[in-house]
């Protein structure tokens, strides 16, 4: 559980977020020169802004999370793994993959197990390593569910685990999710994401156990510690 105690602190744990289909290069530079100036963690982007946002955050401290087979995840295992490959060689540091959710729905373990565990040996084939984060859309499934995708990627040693794309109609990240994927992937660690714009959501997710916060409100939000708003 994080403790949170100074505007630099929760800078680190926001990946900054711009995700939307009419997103211009204009916007990418805008993105890249916030999370330099607030000190986030990364910039999480769609592949075809992964070579720019390189150029621009090159010799900075902010990594560059490249998307793949977002929102559906529904994506060949070969695609997926052809799409990370991408985006590693186009300067990608970080690689957040929306699972294949009818196999979470189905159960079919056979199929999830051997995505994940691709996608993982290509990331840390890497040196340096790229980190491997798994998105589950947890909003839209049962408990159950959610306990079956996180004991596969725990055991598949995949990086994180992220609740959410942020584009379900289900929703985004809850506090409960969080505490939930903490225990049942305990060797992983947790990216909520999903919906959350205010301080006190992000902190909220912090102290269930989440490492990392994924999204689009981050300058608000570091806004919001500034100047003290309830938390």
């Amino acid at each position: 559980m994080a403790t949170v105690t100074n505007e630099k602190q929760l800078a680190g744990f926001i990946d900054h977020t711009l995700l939307k289909a009419e997103t211009t290069s204009t916007q990418i530079k805008q993105l890249c020169e916030e999370a330099k100036t607030c000190g986030f963690a990364a910039v999480s982007i769609n592949p075809r802004w992964v070579p720019l946002a390189a150029d621009l955050l090159h010799g900075s401290k902010v990594k560059v999370g490249g998307v793949v087979s977002l929102p559906l995840g529904a994506d060949f295992t070969k695609i997926k793994v052809a799409q990370a490959k991408e985006c590693i060689f186009a300067g990608a540091d970080e690689i957040d993959m929306v699972a294949d959710i009818a196999a979470i729905i189905e159960g079919d373990e056979k199929y999830l197990a051997h995505q994940l565990d691709a996608v993982r040996k290509l990331c840390h084939s890497m040196r340096p390593k790229v980190l491997f984060k798994v998105i589950i859309e947890s909003a839209a499934l049962t408990r159950e569910q959610k306990i079956f995708a996180c004991r596969i990627a725990d055991g598949c040693g995949v990086d994180f685990v992220k609740t959410s794309t942020g584009m379900h109609p289900a929703g985004g990240a809850t506090v409960e999710d969080i505490k939930l994927i903490k225990e049942f992937a305990p060797h992983c660690r947790v990216k909520a994401a999903g919906g959350i714009r205010t301080v006190k959501q992000a902190l909220e997710m912090l102290e269930a156990g989440a490492e990392r916060i994924g999204t689009s409100a981050g300058v608000a939000i570091i806004n919001q510690f500034r100047i003290g708003q309830p938390q």
